[in-house]
């Protein structure tokens, strides 16, 4: 059964105290408590719950490093890898492993020769992060309620327009994943309308196969279309955008978990109003937007680190409900995309660290400072949402709210990701 967020989730908005000011700490015994309930922690007590004595030493741990009490976080590093955490374990356990690594690569980056030694550990190939992804799609149903949702919205938008020409600017095409089920209704059309897709990606090959098999799929549905493969550097440096809009067409862009992308290093997001000014341009029927429900952007690296571990808690919490033990998937996925993220959030600083999430609030200050207004999702939406949970996901974990216009997808209370629709 699917619940909604209770009131709780109003405190995804709270500022955590910002701790970085306090003076170093000469031992590991008295790190402050960051708000938790042991006002000085003991490395080696044993509270009731081995979850909450983990949590509390990763927290110790991070704090020392904010404090550049390298020594003490060495320590409390070390009691961490005494326990012999893996990603093979419980979610917890898996949870302690991913932070732990993170915390150590962040600590080799304070004495390391270079911070962009710790901005290297965190990177994968992009290859694998292009097969993990299909996986991330599979076992998880956060890729999947972002494609769905945003589809919706796209067919709404796009539902007795009049034209026979629909444009589809993807600024993270990846696989194409998201758009044969799209394609698939617009063929049930009479007449179908023509459909162009602009894929954008920083693998030239990569949006090659991609717009070849969406021809293909196409062409299995007799629908008329046309891909053009949009180049875009890996390092988001946004020139003009090189996109040929016909008048004659409907213009949709996705933006599905791109925007947080565009901030580089912690300079104001000048960048994302430059991007979004050339999207007006482009004059779209529909923009649609998901991403992160997460404060992973915040200057301060102890409030970010708390967020981190809240966040990736309930992320590695669902998995846990949804997938067996030894699922090669879900070890992939946890190895390769979330383990990634954590260490991108934890170790890297300035322009190496990518993973720079904010909330839905952030995103709908800066669109509406971009002269977009937000468009309700339709109730239909939202089934389908519900829909896909219940057949693919079957757990009371997972819940979906609708709120400020957008739907959010959180576990056991906690917004994970939200999805809206802008023009």
């Amino acid at each position: 059964m699917l619940g909604s967020f209770s009131n709780n989730s109003a405190s995804r908005g709270r500022e955590g105290r910002d701790e970085e000011t306090a003076g170093p700490s000469s031992s590991p015994s008295s790190a402050l408590d960051l708000g938790r309930p042991y006002h000085q922690y003991d490395l080696y007590s044993q509270p009731p719950s081995p979850v909450l004595h983990t949590r509390q030493l990763l927290l110790t741990c991070a704090q020392f490093i904010s404090q550049s009490n390298f020594s003490s976080a060495h320590h409390v590093l070390s009691v961490l890898s005494a326990k012999y955490y893996s990603p093979y374990g419980d979610s917890s356990e898996r949870l302690a492993y991913h932070f732990s690594r993170a915390l150590s690569l962040r600590l080799g980056r304070h004495l390391g020769p270079s911070p962009a030694s710790a901005a290297a550990a965190c990177s994968r190939d992009p290859r694998e992060l292009q097969s993990c992804y299909l996986s991330l799609n599979q076992v998880t149903p956060f890729v999947r309620f972002s494609h769905l949702t945003a589809n919706q919205a796209i067919l709404d938008a796009i539902n007795g327009g009049g034209q026979q020409s629909v444009h589809i600017v993807d600024f993270d095409i990846m696989h194409g994943v998201q758009w044969p089920p799209l394609m698939q209704a617009l063929a049930s059309r009479a007449p179908p309308p023509s459909i162009r897709i602009t894929g954008a990606g920083p693998d030239p090959e990569s949006l090659n196969r991609t717009g070849d098999r969406l021809s293909m799929f196409a062409h299995s549905l007799g629908l008329p279309f046309h891909f053009h493969a949009l180049h875009l550097t890996d390092d988001n440096d946004m020139g003009p955008l090189m996109i040929a809009v016909h008048p004659d067409e409907i213009v949709a862009v996705n933006l599905v978990n791109y925007l947080h992308r565009l901030i580089r290093s912690d300079r104001e997001a000048r960048e994302l109003r430059t991007f979004l000014h050339q999207i007006r341009g482009l004059n779209p029927r529909i923009v649609t937007v998901a991403e992160r429900e997460a404060s992973h952007n915040h200057p301060s690296f102890l409030r970010r680190f708390m967020e981190a571990l809240d966040h990736y808690s309930a992320v590695f919490d669902s998995l846990e409900a949804t997938l067996p033990p030894n699922s090669r998937e879900r070890l992939a996925v946890e190895t390769v995309w979330f383990g990634r993220e954590i260490a991108d959030i934890v170790a890297a600083e300035g322009e190496g660290r990518r993973e720079r999430h904010e909330r839905f609030e952030s995103w709908e200050i800066l669109l509406r400072g971009s002269g977009f207004r937000n468009v309700p999702l339709s109730p239909f939406a939202l089934s389908q949402a519900k829909l896909l949970l219940r057949l693919h996901y079957p757990s009371e974990g997972y819940q979906l709210q609708i709120t400020n216009n957008s739907v959010f997808l959180g576990w056991q209370n906690r917004p994970l990701f939200s999805v809206s629709s802008w023009r």
